[in-house]
């Protein structure tokens, strides 16, 4: 691999040197609060099996999220559309980057048809980024919400979509179709744009948030998530929130980067669980309705309680607001 295509190594820099810190060992042995139990449950197995039978993805695999036994248990599954290759190579992401070959028509179907067996209360419909489409993808959200509508009416749906490169008219597209929870993740503070999530703008990102917080007209949630431990100072946390908050962004998601493997960004510091409490804290100061912050949050972590929440507060604050 050469270096400008290295994870690690984006464009053969030094990434210390924007990282701003001394990289963690990647073999060590990590902090008590990062521990999990392995995923084995009976309904773990069951979603595990079906999932393998339809020839489909989850980010929950691909990217190896700690929390994907906890999750299934609890009803909640990330689908991954578009395949599994994505045309962007950010420095911290586990998922397959490339030339994707192809897309599948049928895929929104079999999704749906999945989520249905499965009994899913809530489902994050996520996908690799697919800059090689003319319609960046938008197309296969919009398939996917109009087929778990019409085979699984009783499940919430959360889209979590790329930024389609800023362009307006796709991201109206998926608004139009009225998901529960619009989320785009800004992953990272914008300082470490060139070297966590090249070819992404952290701008165009709120731009992207903005437009969906506007467009959904208090019918869709806003959310939106970052990560921390790559070097990032708790100030530049705070105004990368701040942001988020100018943008129309409801709920809130941050969480502990975990570095996949040695070809990836390295982890220059682990965050106590006491200062993702604090940030929690200051979160919800700036105004956020719901925050997740902690060790191993992830975005779709107890993503259905996210969307719940913020349902149950709205007609409160609406009717707050009109009150003389």
């Amino acid at each position: 691999m050469s270096a400008t295509r290295s994870r690690a190594h984006p464009g053969g820099g030094e990434v210390l040197s924007v990282l701003g810190g001394h990289a963690r060992p990647l073999r060590e042995r990590k902090p008590p609060w990062l521990k999990v139990a392995a995923p084995g449950g009976e309904r773990y197995r069951a979603i595990s099996a079906l999932i393998d039978s339809e020839q489909l993805h989850t980010v929950c695999q691909e990217a190896a999220c700690p929390n994907v036994g906890e999750c299934w248990e609890r009803g909640t599954a990330t689908f991954m559309i578009l395949g599994d290759t994505c045309t962007r190579r950010c420095g911290f992401c586990n998922v397959k980057t490339g030339r994707p070959t192809w897309n599948d028509p049928l895929e929104p179907a079999r999704v749906a048809r999945s989520i249905a067996r499965m009994g899913l209360r809530h489902a994050v419909i996520t996908s690799v980024d697919r800059d090689d489409l003319p319609d960046k993808g938008a197309g296969a959200f919009v398939g996917v919400i109009r087929q778990v509508r019409r085979q699984a009416p009783g499940c919430k749906i959360e889209v979590l979509t790329p930024d389609f490169q800023g362009q307006e008219m796709l991201v109206a597209k998926v608004i139009a179709e009225r998901p529960h929870v619009f989320n785009h993740n800004v992953e990272v503070v914008p300082r470490l744009y060139p070297v966590a999530r090249r070819g992404s703008q952290f701008e165009r990102s709120c731009r992207v948030l903005r437009l969906a917080a506007e467009l959904g007209a208090g019918e869709v949630v806003t959310k939106s998530g970052l990560m921390v431990g790559l070097g990032e100072t708790r100030a530049e946390v705070l105004d990368a929130l701040a942001a988020l908050r100018a943008s129309g962004v409801q709920v809130l998601t941050v969480g502990q980067y975990l570095r996949p493997s040695a070809r990836h960004l390295p982890v220059v510091r682990y965050w106590h669980p006491e200062e993702f409490a604090a940030l929690e804290r200051d979160a919800y100061e700036l105004g956020f309705e719901h925050v997740a912050a902690g060790p191993l949050v992830r975005s779709s972590y107890h993503a259905e309680e996210h969307v719940g929440w913020t349902a149950q507060r709205r007609p409160a604050a609406t009717a707050a607001a009109a009150r003389p």
